[in-house]
């Protein structure tokens, strides 16, 4: 099979409630004209779950309460992944294009954790507005602003 080189062009931050986006000194450019977006798609690297146990999990056990049994990886959001790349769409905050940062409301990846990419959300390409998901998650959140005040505690198993 064929490797791929992917250089992080970036770090995730995140402490004591602050949430950021520091993107490396020779990325910089990349943010010209990014102002004005309002949501960012932020492709980064679950690096603390990366090992080559963790690449070799294909199904898991009923990670969700609604949910069959047993799920493959690739039904689920798991960080646990044959290659840990996630996505995140974030709501931009601020942004300062000369020191790289894009500070957003929230991310669900660890502080340090490299970030692969930044692409802009846009509704033509990014929403969809007929969809639909099995019996199991039909009732959660049909966005990311529903999924804040959502108990998610009622869903997983773990």
């Amino acid at each position: 099979m064929e490797e791929y080189v992917v250089r992080p062009i970036g770090k995730v931050r995140a402490a004591e409630g602050l949430f950021a986006i520091e993107v490396a000194e020779g990325w910089r450019d990349g943010l010209i004209g990014i102002e004005g977006f309002s949501w960012l798609n932020v492709f980064w690297w679950a690096h603390q779950l990366d090992s080559p146990e963790a690449r070799a999990v294909l199904t898991t056990e009923k990670p969700y309460r609604q949910g069959p049994d047993r799920l493959g990886i690739f039904a689920t959001r798991s960080p646990v992944r044959p290659n840990p790349i996630l996505v995140t769409p974030v709501p931009v905050t601020g942004i300062d294009v000369e020191q790289g940062v894009i500070e957003t409301a929230y991310i669900d990846a660890e502080d340090g954790s490299p970030v692969l990419d930044i692409k802009p959300y846009h509704g033509s390409t990014d929403r969809v507005d007929s969809w639909t998901v099995p019996h199991w998650c039909a009732d959660w959140p049909g966005s990311v602003e529903a999924s804040a005040d959502f108990a998610w505690d009622r869903v997983f198993n773990f």
